[in-house]
């Protein structure tokens, strides 16, 4: 890991449908790795059926924008526990992280 940020106020959000309309989701941090990839990370105490279409739509949006190029590479990743944070950024900084 090379810097991070609280994702408050940058501008950066991910569109998802829930319940029939358009929502706002701004996952927690912002985090750029070594690598010069920028990992999405999402902090949350329990899970949902809304929490998990904010994912499915931050998994499109990754994959859409690693496949347009010209935007740097990005990943995502989502803990259910503040203390899993650091093995998560961990797995996503090895040289053979699998991007998400």
């Amino acid at each position: 890991m090379v810097a991070y940020a609280k994702n408050d106020h940058l501008g950066f959000q991910v569109y998802y449908m829930w319940a029939g309309s358009r929502r706002r989701y701004v996952p927690d941090f912002l985090v750029r790795l070594s690598d010069g990839r920028l990992l999405a990370l999402e902090v949350k105490g329990s899970d949902s059926p809304q929490n998990k279409a904010k994912r499915d739509a931050l998994n499109e949006w990754v994959n859409a924008i690693n496949a347009a190029g010209g935007f740097g590479r990005w990943a995502w990743d989502v803990a259910f526990d503040p203390s899993e944070m650091q093995d998560i950024i961990t797995k996503h900084a090895a040289p053979a992280a699998v991007e998400r």
